[in-house]
């Protein structure tokens, strides 16, 4: 390389991140030297990157090291800008000084739906077309089975374009401005996860400026506060834009006070669902002024109103504070049949100015300590983890990510791995503790529209945001996802149930949802693969049970989750068929896609394993339900019997992923579908041949060892999780987590720091195609990360009976860089809490603690492939392990 290049480059990289240098300038005076000072200056830049390695974290960083932080401001919004959020509200942070620009959320703004199309009836068919279904239904069903392949080339018949479906929406932009100039030095922006606070600090003018934004829960409002010391803050005025927000139209902004500005408007410029934002501004520093300033402004200006705050000049220090609420139009609740499933509520204007009292966002020490004690409660009260990881509180977290290296050592990997895994559970805490669940994006995203509406994707994305839930402590923050389910699916999937399958008991939904109950099967030309999958409610049924199985949560299982449950055990009673193809007595679904591949078929593995797990949690919390629909649970145990359980070995050794083998060694597929009894089911990991409700169809005459090689040869051939079709960290996440089902620590580990320094952005978003310049952000693969750590560090999959024993495993997939640490308060089935500790790689300790609320049960615990205990479990009973 031309040493005059080395020169330059060891230069740039010295000095890119250190905050109040002229880069430019710096080259071209290195540029005047290089012929002069030759070798000597090469090694005067190597001290001089010697000497940034020096650099420390921004005063106020949380010295656990549970942050991420910047010797820069924010450019790109899926890279570089930090989240946070409330469940109700979110903001991303880009960390400006002077000028800084917050880009704003509500959870329940979305285009389309009734807001847009009074006849949107949720992708379903009319009343008028059900006879006509039907019979379509019947050929495409007898077509499958008499077609040599089992398979037919489209189902465009049964689905129905997508109509007014709509995106979730960005809600425009907040923009502050200090009224000074000059040059800026001690420059940092951070996250601090330990109190969830996105912060900014800097001095200029030799005044030292901090900035600090957060949302919280308890208020259900955010905040932006601005403090400096020593000196007066200048003027700092704040304005509400939409000319930031692609395709988001200007509203109305007024000044409802001296202190108060109100937006309000409507999602698209053709109307749609309205919102409303409500900001005030407030300052404890004696003598300060406040005023709220409207003018006008030609039609389609970004803002026509701003608050500004004033200073004494002879202030020390200062501070002021703007918080601000929104909302929608938006109501869950009326989205039924009763309602004309309009989902529309209360005006949001009256919303957000229902309660004119601000002394819950006046008094900003006690809205601060009210927030972290929530955060603190929340997040860390009952659980935390230690992977031996050594705080690096030296290195920016960008520069962190890049030097952070596939299958690495404890040195360059643990103390990211350990960041990631809590910044997972702070951005679900952060979207999923409002109304609606987190969706694609959890709850952030820039512009009018987003990629794939994101929306709710239940074939994998929907599903992997909550699988850390339950075992991380955070078991309360599922609730909002099973109010969704049971008030816009449940509704809407009736009418599917019956339009488009002619059943009618129970509903059901398909892979893409919106907010407004959209439970058809979505066309968008021959898009069976996406659209084809009626499993959508077994799957998330799995997170039902789940909850149950953890919390047993008796009250809750009767009001909620049985009848979610039996409902959509109900459909599937019914759709169930007679394999007249192999007409081995089985039963089977038809048609099926195995999500998002290809073939139009029968039997598929994913749908029948969920299935049949689905029928085992209704004969397993059928007592507890305190129902006495004897006839029901006759019907699933009789079909359960009979069905197909979507076992079944193919000719190279795979397992097979439909019933008919079209199985290819090459096919990467970014899904594991026919792996879900694996991971995160347990159709697979649990399998036992001598157990009468496993023994029948084509997995009657194997044995453990055969149906657990057969899942690894599918496993292994799926390769990485970089195929040509996509590039996404949740693929390869679930990877993860299924080689840590094997016990395969070097494979897990593989997979897991693949993920990391593939698809993780220098902010810590995982990204859909990378190597974008602006990728896409997808929430999946951050939140499914904390769940592949814990299940190759603790595993209890469920058990097709109540009369199995429960088998927790005990570091099953430990990775050599993880060589010592620590769990607390880990949460798994049976209502029983565990504490873990490891050391020199090697088990150290463990405390089973049970619930006083749980039911008896045997527990077997196992260590390296080892038992280490047995017993029964009583409720609130203690068990150490050594």
């Amino acid at each position: 390389m031309n040493f005059t290049l080395v020169v330059y480059l060891r230069a740039m990289e010295a000095f890119v991140e250190l905050p109040g240098f002229d880069i430019w300038g710096l080259v071209w005076s290195i540029h005047a030297c290089i012929m002069r000072l030759g070798h000597a200056l090469l090694h005067l830049v190597n001290i001089l990157l010697a000497l940034r390695s020096a650099l420390s974290v921004p005063q106020g960083f949380p010295p656990t090291g549970n942050g991420l932080w910047y010797t820069k401001p924010a450019q790109s919004w899926s890279r570089e800008w930090l989240p946070v959020g409330n469940g109700y509200l979110a903001a991303m942070v880009s960390g400006g000084t002077s000028q800084e620009a917050v880009q704003l959320n509500i959870e329940s703004l979305w285009s389309g739906g009734p807001f847009a199309d009074a006849s949107y009836n949720g992708g379903n068919k009319q009343p008028s077309e059900q006879a006509a279904t039907a019979t379509e239904m019947q050929r495409i069903r007898q077509t499958i089975f008499q077609n040599s392949t089992g398979e037919i080339d489209n189902i465009e018949s049964l689905a129905t374009d997508a109509g007014q479906y709509g995106s979730y929406a960005g809600a425009g932009y907040l923009l502050s401005s200090v009224g000074i100039s000059g040059n800026i030095t001690n420059y940092g922006r951070w996250l601090d996860l330990d109190q969830s606070l996105a912060r900014t600090s800097w001095t200029q003018n030799g005044t030292d400026f901090l900035r600090t934004t957060f949302c919280s829960y308890p208020t259900k409002a955010c905040v932006q506060h601005t403090s400096s010391t020593k000196h007066t803050l200048p003027a700092l005025t704040y304005a509400f834009a939409t000319s930031l927000e692609s395709g988001f139209p200007a509203p109305n902004i007024t000044c409802k006070s001296q202190n108060t500005l109100l937006v309000s408007g409507h999602v698209t410029l053709t109307g749609g669902m309205a919102y409303a934002l409500l900001f005030r501004l407030f300052s404890s520093t004696p003598g300060a002024q406040i005023r709220c300033t409207q003018f006008p402004v030609p039609f389609g200006a970004p803002f026509n109103g701003t608050l500004q705050v004033t200073f004494p000049s002879n202030s020390t220090a200062s501070e002021a504070w703007i918080a601000w609420t929104g909302d929608t139009e938006y109501d869950i609740d009326a989205g039924t049949a009763t309602n004309g499933y309009s989902f529309r509520g209360v005006d949001p204007v009256t919303k957000v100015t229902v309660d004119p009292s601000t002394s819950p966002l006046s008094d900003f020490k006690t809205l601060l300590d009210k927030h972290v004690a929530d955060v603190k409660a929340t997040l860390y009260a009952s659980f935390a983890i230690d992977l031996g990881q050594k705080p690096d509180l030296t290195t920016p977290t960008d520069v962190l990510k890049s030097r952070y290296v596939v299958d690495g050592t404890a040195s360059t990997n643990a103390y990211l791995d350990w960041l990631l895994f809590n910044y997972g559970r702070y951005m679900l805490a952060s979207s999923a503790r409002g109304v609606l669940p987190a969706n694609l994006q959890g709850s952030w995203a820039n512009g009018a529209s987003s990629a794939w509406s994101a929306d709710y994707h239940a074939n994998i994305n929907t599903q992997m945001n909550y699988w850390a839930a339950e075992i991380t402590g955070l078991s309360s923050l599922t609730l909002p996802l099973f109010n969704y389910m049971e008030k816009t699916w449940a509704p809407r999937g009736g009418q599917t149930a019956r339009l488009l399958y002619n059943i009618t008991r129970g509903w059901v939904t398909h892979n893409e949802m919106n907010i407004f109950g959209h439970t058809g099967m979505k066309a968008a030309g021959n898009s069976a693969q996406w659209a084809n999958y009626p499993e959508a409610n077994a799957w998330m049924m799995l997170h039902v049970w789940d909850h149950f199985d953890h919390t047993n949560d008796v009250a809750w299982w009767k009001r909620q989750g049985w009848p979610l449950l039996k409902g959509v055990a109900s459909f599937h009673l019914d759709k169930l068929i007679p394999d007249t193809h192999f007409n081995d007595s089985t039963l089977v679904v038809n048609p099926c896609n195995s999500p998002e591949q290809v073939p139009i078929t029968f039997g598929c593995a994913h749908a029948q394993q969920l299935i049949w797990q689905l029928f085992n949690s209704i004969e397993k919390g059928f007592l507890a339900a305190g129902d006495n629909d004897t006839v029901f649970l006759a019907e699933i145990r009789s079909k359960r019997a009979i069905m197909d359980k979507g076992l079944k070995v193919g000719s190279w050794g795979q397992l097979q992923e439909w019933k008919v083998e079209k199985d290819d060694p090459s096919d990467t597929h970014r899904h594991l579908s026919h792996l879900i009894g694996l991971y995160p089911g347990y159709a697979i990991s649990s399998f036992n041949a001598s157990s009468t409700i496993q023994s029948t169809g084509p997995a009657k005459s194997y044995t453990k060892e055969q149906v657990w090689n057969a899942a690894k040869v599918s496993l292994e051939h799926r390769g990485d999780g970089n195929g040509p079709d996509a590039d996404a960290g949740w693929e390869k996440v679930w990877r993860a987590a299924a080689w840590a089902q094997f016990g395969d620590a070097s494979k897990f580990y593989h997979e897991i720091s693949y993920a990391l320094s593939e698809n993780f952005a220098a902010n810590l978003f995982s990204v859909y195609n990378p190597f974008d310049p602006e990728p896409i952000f997808q929430i999946d693969a951050n939140l499914g990360f904390p769940a592949a750590v814990m299940n190759a560090l603790v595993q209890a999959p469920d058990v097709p009976n109540n009369q199995a024993p429960l088998v927790i495993k005990l570091l099953p997939a430990l990775p050599s860089q993880w060589p010592a640490g620590s769990i607390q308060g880990a949460r798994i089935r049976g209502g029983i809490t565990v504490d873990l500790s490891w050391r020199n790689g090697k088990f150290a300790q463990a405390t089973l603690r049970t619930d006083a609320t749980a039911k008896q049960r045997v527990i077997r615990v196992e260590y390296d492939d080892s038992r280490v205990a047995q017993f029964t479990s009583t409720p609130g009973g203690k068990r150490a392990i050594k």
